[in-house]
């Protein structure tokens, strides 16, 4: 674990206070993932330790919308893959794509997203880029909130591989 990435994401994005969650959980912390997304180094920084965590296999990188946006980015320019932008549902209008940019059809797809919690959206996502032909065994964040969002991903057959853990993150600070 790089410790001094995990403080740095850890100050510029934890929050303290109540905050209700995409999965219906309310919570006293929050990581607001536009702070450190927003932060040239610290996301050049997120995308050179992610990097090493895209499967050999891989052939497109795919960002879920909105928070997986600049990541898939700022990773694709690192790995030099192509990617593609996930929407939340497919736009209705123009070529009425889930997937904007590279193609994922028959291809070996790595979802890539800030901060899981449940998992919900992820699976979400993934099923559609399924419907879609892509195939996602792997699905990347930075930030694993450790409530149930790597079980339920594994339940539908995708590795979560995270930079860090809630529990990381805390460990970090403290040091």
């Amino acid at each position: 674990m790089n410790i001094d990435l995990a403080r740095e994401i850890f100050h510029h994005s934890h929050l303290v206070g109540d905050f209700l969650l995409r999965s219906g959980v309310r919570s006293t912390e929050y990581f607001d993932k536009y702070l450190f997304e927003c932060e040239p180094s610290l996301l050049l920084r997120i995308a050179w330790e992610l990097a090493r965590e895209v499967p050999r296999a891989a052939d497109v990188l795919a960002g879920l919308e909105l928070g997986g946006i600049p990541l898939v980015t700022a990773l694709g320019l690192v790995t030099g893959m192509p990617t593609a932008f996930v929407r939340k549902k497919a736009k209705e209008y123009g070529t009425c794509k889930l997937a904007e940019g590279a193609s994922i059809e028959g291809r070996r797809t790595v979802v890539v997203e800030d901060v899981v919690t449940s998992g919900g959206q992820v699976v979400e996502s993934i099923t559609a880029l399924r419907a879609g032909g892509a195939i996602v065994d792997t699905a990347l964040c930075v930030i694993d909130r450790q409530q149930g969002g790597s079980a339920l991903l594994a339940k539908h057959g995708v590795e979560l591989r995270s930079l860090f853990t809630m529990n990381d993150l805390r460990v970090a600070v403290q040091q």
